[in-house]
């Protein structure tokens, strides 16, 4: 149920950043973190934030990484087998994996990210059972992997059989929702760089996740972050894994083409 008409107006023109002030940092040369007009969550950072990610002794996202790559070599399940059993040295059989999903699965007819990659293979080929969305075994592990594109540019395939699933991710990112009438499209394009309380707007790029949030003290998903803007905008939610989100981390990798996995990012 909307709220009344004066109410809603107030509620967007908050959400909206009005009185804001535009971000001092857009003429910097971002380098690699800018393409075509389009910018990492980085360049909107703080400066201290910026530099907790770059350096990987105190990036705390670094220590999932750590626990990924025990995980890669650990044996699991009922047919005693190690990710590194099968697939070797992560950084040379899954270098570039991370900066292609999701991609779409002829097998299940639909998309699939690479936290259900990862389920797929401890179910199908492990005899071990599926991590649960957010436990810290799957954020290690997804952190882990995507991790090894660390600074390849962001190139989903959008085109083929992943199309129709691009247009529902589209859709699902242009389309208002919610007590407070608002879509994707409101703040992170015609807002980013405008402060919403005391947070800057972003452009929403999806290139630094799992990301090591501050204000989670730890990784979280992209998924979880999603699940969130839905909640700030009092709108349905859906299941972290769920199509519809799939569907917009698809069109998310698209807006964030040619931009470098940052994975673990740390942001506010």
């Amino acid at each position: 149920m909307r709220a009344p008409q004066p109410v809603r107006r107030v509620l967007v023109a908050a959400a909206a950043g009005v009185a804001c002030f535009a971000s001092a940092a857009e003429d910097i040369d971002w380098g690699p973190y800018e393409v075509d007009g389009r910018r990492s969550g980085y360049t909107y950072a703080a400066a201290e934030t910026r530099a907790i990610q770059d350096d990987d002794f105190e990036n705390g996202g670094l220590l999932w990484v750590e626990k990924g790559a025990e995980l890669w070599e650990t044996a699991h399940g009922a047919d005693g087998a190690s990710c590194q059993g099968c697939h070797g040295d992560a950084a040379e059989s899954m270098r570039g994996v991370g900066a292609r999903y999701p991609v779409y699965a002829a097998e299940r007819e639909k998309l699939i990210n690479l936290e259900q990659r990862i389920n797929q293979c401890r179910t199908e080929r492990m005899g071990a059972e599926a991590w649960r969305w957010e436990s810290e075994p799957l954020l290690a592990m997804t952190t882990y992997l995507r991790h090894q594109s660390r600074g390849m540019a962001v190139s989903p395939v959008i085109d083929g059989p992943a199309a129709p699933f691009f247009e529902q991710g589209k859709a699902f990112y242009t389309k208002r929702r919610g007590q407070l009438d608002l879509a994707c499209i409101h703040c992170h394009e015609m807002n980013s760089g405008n402060m919403l309380r005391a947070q800057r707007l972003s452009q929403g790029m999806s290139n630094g996740f799992p990301t090591y949030r501050l204000k989670w003290q730890g990784v979280g998903s992209l998924h979880r972050r999603i699940r969130g803007c839905n909640e700030d905008v009092r709108a349905e939610t859906y299941a972290p894994g769920s199509d519809e989100y799939v569907n917009v981390e698809l069109y998310l990798a698209w807006r964030a083409r040619g931009l470098p996995v940052e994975t673990p990012a740390v942001r506010n």
